[in-house]
């Protein structure tokens, strides 16, 4: 006879079936705040239903094969030809297929552009973090094409298309294409002006042979991929931007040789390769000399990206711990209604919207590009990827451990949402990078301070508290002496201030009350679940509920 012992019982059901989209209240009331009212049923229709297939079994299972099953590099054919080509589960193509289709790379030539494609990036990457990564470098890569008009108008249309073909062909035979990224150097790191990477001019103008060897090259499938190298020009060269396909335009494929690719924490979906150049076929793009300038749209561009990917990762893990302790019991009642759980789900719930808020805030800027938005977007992106990447990995840890020993198998998902979670902080510059970048903005661009504190200064007499910390930042600004020691605590306090004046302005009154009195406020301990007593956490927590279907 068998023993029946394992009734399931008191187990929270999965979280699936619903509209990731609709269901997030911050970010839904951030696209009617920011979108053009006679766009917003439009972007709304695209969003729900994007929202829609991120929430269901099909993209969940897609999101799991992609981990499950990562790329495999095969330099070589049966016969011995060197190929550099990398395979990736059906999965992966699906999920990059559907970004593509929805638009994730079309920002740059619709209205409310960037704040449509902002927000879908948002939904989608809770699917799967990891093929974020092509699908930003390509819309990203844009702005540093336009440095040159006949690049752009090659490429542009191909970017920003909806169609997902991922062949190695000559790119005039595909609808679309992809775009990576390479600056990053053994040597070097993010100090990009040591790259060591030659190019030589060639006989046709503007184009160039590249010898060298790039030690961190994500998504190495792509069909072209912005450099950095070193122009060897007699009277001029320079750090310089470069265009490198894949295949060249007669079919025959560039010298793009992938020496293996990165065994690495998280992002395990996604392809990252360390490449070596020799006398590989390259075109410039902007001027010689002057790479850092033509590429730095693109780098900010994806930043932003950074924050947006990490503020997708905190909703995903606070809806799934809410959702848990909706439905788990213990200890007499569900575990939403014990005041100790309720604490630590709120201040979560916080961190999240507060994201939300800041990378909306800043998409936004991007569509309205007046002389006021580019300035705050110059310095709200550093300040923002810099804050708010550091604070997905304990969002994250903490929302983990609310699902206990359940949180911490892979069958939950919460593994792959931790691993992925200091990823963001470390692409694109590291905190220090950031922070130092921010130093530069105040010592070198007032219009760019300006109109942060114009931002900031638009909420104020609101909250005393927002008040006070934004006169505290401002004694900080006012001496910038040895200010580099204390450039991460003046880049901190410069995104509380941004995310409280955004929440006191937009979010209900028990949001920005709770932020204010922990975050600026000082009544606060070093963990989450500290958030001070007499707050009404009710609609915090309200706001933070996915419902499922």
């Amino acid at each position: 006879m068998t023993a029946v012992t394992h009734t399931v019982v008191n187990q929270a059901p999965p979280l699936v079936g619903h509209d990731v989209y609709s269901t997030d209240t911050a970010l839904t009331e951030a696209v009617a705040r920011h979108a053009d009212p006679a766009l917003l049923a439009e972007v709304t229709g695209e969003l729900v239903r994007l929202g829609e297939a991120a929430g269901s079994a099909q993209a969940q299972r897609w999101g799991e094969e992609a981990n499950t099953y990562p790329p495999v590099l095969r330099t070589h054919d049966r016969y011995g030809n060197r190929i550099d080509e990398v395979d990736f589960h059906p999965s992966w193509h699906r999920l990059l297929g559907h970004a593509i289709t929805a638009g994730l790379t079309d920002a740059w030539s619709r209205p409310d552009g960037h704040l449509r494609r902002a927000a879908g990036f948002l939904v989608w990457s809770q699917v799967e973090a990891g093929h974020g990564c092509p699908v930003s470098m390509t819309h990203a890569a844009v702005p540093a094409l336009r440095a040159d008009p006949a690049l752009a108008a090659e490429w542009e249309p191909r970017l920003g298309s909806r169609s997902y073909d991922p062949r190695l062909v000559a790119p005039g035979e595909k609808p679309g294409a992809l775009f990576g990224m390479g600056m990053t150097e053994k040597q070097g790191g993010s100090d990009v002006r040591a790259n060591t990477t030659r190019a030589v001019p060639l006989a046709e103008p503007g184009t160039y042979a590249l010898t060298g060897h790039k030690w961190f090259c994500s998504a190495p499938m792509s069909d072209g991929f912005l450099v950095l190298a070193q122009a060897a020009s007699p009277g001029g060269g320079g750090l310089t931007c470069f265009l490198v396909p894949r295949v060249l335009p007669d079919g025959t494929r560039n010298v793009f040789a992938i020496q293996r690719l990165k065994d690495k924490l998280g992002n395990r979906s996604n392809a990252s390769a360390e490449v070596e150049f020799r006398d590989t076929w390259a075109r410039r793009v902007g001027e010689e000399g002057r790479g850092v300038a033509t590429i730095i749209g693109m780098v900010a561009a994806t930043r932003l990206d950074c924050a947006l990917g990490s503020a997708a990762l905190m909703r995903q893990a606070v809806a799934q711990a809410v959702h848990h302790a909706t439905y788990r019991e213990a200890f007499g009642g569900p575990l939403i209604g014990k005041p100790l759980m309720r604490n630590v789900l709120a201040d979560m719930a916080l961190e999240s919207e507060a994201a939300t808020a800041a990378v909306m805030r800043l998409a936004a800027a991007y569509d309205a590009d007046t002389e006021q938005e580019r300035h705050l977007r110059r310095l709200g992106v550093a300040v923002t990827k810099f804050w708010v990447t550091k604070r997905c990995p304990v969002v994250a840890a903490e929302a983990l451990e609310c699902l206990g020993g359940n949180g911490y198998v892979e069958e939950s998902g919460m593994p792959r949402i931790f691993r992925e979670s200091p990823l963001n902080s470390v692409w694109e510059g590291s905190g220090n990078v950031q922070a130092l970048d921010v130093l530069r903005v105040l010592g070198r661009e007032p219009l760019a301070v300006e109109a942060f504190l114009t931002e900031v200064g638009r909420a104020r007499g609101a909250d005393h508290r927002l008040d006070a910390a934004v006169k505290d930042l401002l004694s900080e600004l006012g001496d910038l002496e040895g200010v580099e020691a204390r450039a991460r605590r003046v880049v901190e306090r410069m995104a509380l201030v941004l995310q409280g004046s955004l929440l006191v302005r937009y979010a209900p009154p028990a949001v920005a009350d709770a932020f204010c009195a922990s975050r600026l406020g000082g009544e606060w301990g070093s963990t989450f679940g500290t958030l001070p007593s007499g707050l009404d956490l009710g609609p915090v927590l309200e706001r933070a509920a996915p419902v499922a279907g």
